[in-house]
């Protein structure tokens, strides 16, 4: 549909009458008729002014309070933002400026919100913060507050397990961020439910956070044990699509398969090299290929990007679609694409043997490791090997004796040089290892796959971030507007957290603010039985990494200048990213940055669902796959790791699935077991039998409990194994 373009005049008429607005309250509080009248607002603006009074709360520059009066937030202690919630019942309202703190919200204190809504929170009188340790700077006390009104509703709609008791039917929710049960009237003959379908209900009223919410059903997805509802409750409850509207496929299906010959004489044409993809097992869009030369002063390395922005044009329909949906999303069993499949399986993917157009990077290297120089240019490659990471590694444990090998080893010998670098300079370690779930043709999971971070992978990743630190560098030299990835400072506080968990794992640290210190822990973890938890109580204390107009830099890498630019076929970021560089080259002005600033906050948002979703569906498969060995009674073991003790049980990681849980102490049988505080251990009264923190244990599966979203195991026979120091 067209859309008139606001006048220039009435954008400039809006602007000034919210500047006048915004001043007026700084003064005192009014409501809609006093600033009406203290404005001499006409008849015509005064219809107008509440929708903008509206906007302006939604945005947060102003809040209102008792009796419809508006004032500015902060002169009432007040804080408006996205809320997240935590699996613990807490949350945390986002702090929209960059670099300021978010609010933390206590369980009893989160009103009626649900995870997402947008709401206003009153801030509590800071408490006092803990004193410093030894060698540590003072801490800011935290910032708590308390939800006093939902100023939008994200998500009314809860996705569950229908059940009943005597009288009255409710939900309850897949999500156990919702810990209330939402009550439903009776399933009728057009929606038709059994008790413990899975369902999907709208909220109608909830008033108070201590009575439970009232809805009703709109949607039945069936049985859970029925092939595919399981991970149809995944797609509902995070709202994610399950199919392109129609005009979005035809406009996709009415791009020619075939390369226009005028658009490939435009190009610099690279068909002639020997480039080549690396890509997971399963994987069908090829985004990135690669090719590494040495030079007699290092090296010159091309990254060739599949050129999306060519085919998919701003304000399309297939742009628009793409916008929307943010990114793919990859499901354990399917994969939800930003695009469809007649470009992203097919003339965008960089297939072996076929033509295909690319945004290409070429940079050379010395042997310093210093970027010597960079280009970028328009390209058509024709790949000439489609390799997985297991086929790249297993060519780079043998001898370089043909094409392939040869030049895999070129490539790995750069890439190794540039991790060593960046390392040396300060980048976290923050690789985790994966599990994938392969399921059989109904979706029942049949094997876990731990899938290493080997050096196929890494190198792959590393030309990537050199591709995307070369391109953010010139996007930011040369002042283009663009989205950058960045990934803010951690806040002070929650390092001090993290170092008491560093702590109770037996891992001594300094100031974690440091930098090197915290390079430092990461190594000393390396190897050891926590390793996987201290990553990820790590990766939990840092900020979140987020897309921004603005260069605000990289924490985690280290890095200044930092764009995502090699995943235009997954990441609507890097499709901005290239129409930036593309107007680069073109000497063409950039979008307006207020455009920018709202597609990077959308943008960041569609990647937390998509990650949450991708979670939700991995972990609902690995609770059904042990799930499996309880009701086959396939007496299969685990070999797991201690992690902690307890006086009730042990918790314990399983590291081949990165998977934990508990043994509670009733399954140790045979004996009465008493925490030894001191020793860190549990030790039988009679056998003296003692598990202790790092110990390793045969263990099977006890039980599943899918609504806690947790597996409890038991002891095999065997004895603990006891870890070397």
């Amino acid at each position: 549909m067209f859309r008139h373009k606001r006048p220039a005049g009435e954008r400039r008429d809006k602007d000034n009458l919210r500047s006048r607005i915004l001043k007026l309250l700084s003064a005192r509080a009014l409501d809609k008729t006093e600033i009406a009248q203290t404005l001499n607002l006409p008849a015509d603006q005064r219809g107008k002014l509440g929708d903008l009074l509206r906007h302006l709360e939604l945005e947060g520059a102003v809040a209102r309070i008792r009796k419809d009066r508006y004032i500015i937030p902060k002169d009432a202690d007040l804080f408006t933002g996205t809320i997240q919630f935590h699996a613990s019942g807490t949350a945390h309202v986002l702090n929209e400026t960059a670099g300021q703190p978010d609010l933390y919200i206590s369980g009893e204190n989160t009103f009626t919100a649900m995870h997402g809504d947008r709401v206003v929170a009153r801030i509590d009188p800071a408490r006092p913060a803990p004193p410093p340790r030894r060698g540590e700077t003072a801490q800011p006390a935290r910032l708590e507050g308390r939800v006093i009104r939902i100023l939008e509703r994200v998500n009314d709609t809860v996705v569950g397990t229908l059940q009943k008791t005597k009288n009255f039917f409710y939900v309850v929710a897949d999500d156990p961020r919702f810990i209330h049960n939402l009550y439903v009237p009776a399933p009728t003959i057009e929606l038709h439910a059994d008790i413990g379908d899975k369902v999907v209900a709208r909220l109608d009223t909830w008033v108070s956070r201590h009575v439970n919410p009232e809805g009703h059903l709109v949607e039945v997805l069936g049985p859970p044990d029925r092939p595919g509802v399981d991970i149809l409750a995944i797609i509902k409850k995070h709202r994610l699509p399950t199919q392109f509207p129609p005009e979005v496929l035809r406009e996709a299906e009415g791009i020619s398969p075939q390369i226009d010959p005028a658009e490939a004489a435009r190009r610099e044409d690279l068909r002639g090299r020997f480039i080549m993809t690396i890509d997971p097992d399963d994987a069908k869009d090829f985004d990135d290929a690669i090719e590494v030369e040495r030079t007699e002063n290092g090296w010159r390395a091309s990254i060739h990007i599949a050129d999306v922005s060519h085919y998919v044009r701003p304000k399309g329909v297939l742009d628009r679609e793409a916008h929307a949906r943010g990114n793919s999303v990859y499901l354990a069993d399917r994969v939800i694409p930003m695009l469809p499949e007649a470009l992203s399986n097919g003339i965008c993917s960089l297939r072996p043997h076929e033509d295909r157009l690319t945004f290409s990077v070429f940079a050379e290297i010395t042997r310093e490791g210093k970027i010597h120089s960079a280009r970028f240019a328009r390209t058509i490659i024709r790949s000439a090997a489609r390799l997985t990471y297991r086929e790249a590694f297993a060519h780079l444990q043998k001898p370089a004796h043909d094409e392939v090998t040869r030049r895999l080893h070129t490539a790995w010998e750069l890439s190794s040089f540039l991790r060593r670098k960046r390392f040396a300079h300060g980048s976290l370690d923050l690789d985790f290892p994966e599990v994938k779930v392969w399921l059989d043709e109904m979706g029942k999971p049949v094997r876990l796959e731990k899938i290493e971070n080997d050096i196929s992978h890494q190198l792959i990743e590393e030309l990537m971030l050199l591709a995307n630190e070369v391109v953010g560098r010139e996007l930011k030299n040369r002042r283009q507007p663009t989205v950058y990835r960045v990934h803010e400072k951690p806040d002070a506080e929650k390092l001090v957290e993290f170092r008491e968990v560093a702590a109770a794992n037996g891992l001594k640290c300094g100031d974690l603010s440091n930098r090197p210190e915290l390079q430092r822990l990461l190594a000393q973890s390396k190897g050891k039985p926590q390793e996987y938890a201290i990553k990820l109580a790590l990766l939990k204390s840092l900020k979140r990494a987020r897309y921004a107009p603005e260069p605000l830099g990289h924490f985690g890498l280290n890095k200044n200048d930092y764009a995502h630019f090699t995943s235009p076929i997954r990441r609507y970021a890097d499709l901005v990213v290239h129409r930036s560089l593309e107007r680069l080259l073109g000497g063409k002005q950039g979008p307006e940055s207020t455009a920018l600033g709202a597609t990077a906050e959308h943008i960041s948002a569609t990647e937390r669902v998509a990650q949450e979703a991708e979670r939700d569906s991995t972990k609902l498969k690995k609770l059904e796959y042990f799930n499996n060995q309880v009701s086959k009674r396939t007496g299969q073991t685990f070999q797991a790791r201690i992690l902690d003790v307890r006086n009730y049980g042990l918790f314990v990681e399983l590291p081949e699935y990165l998977l934990s849980g508990l043994i509670h102490v009733s399954a140790l049988e045979g004996d009465f077991y008493i925490l030894d505080t001191a020793r860190g251990c549990l030790t039988g009264r009679r056998s003296r039998r003692t598990y202790r923190v790092g110990d390793e244990i045969e263990v099977a599966v006890a039980k599943v409990d899918f609504f806690k979203q947790q597996v409890d195991f038991k002891p095999a026979e065997e004895p603990p194994k006891r870890q070397k120091a």
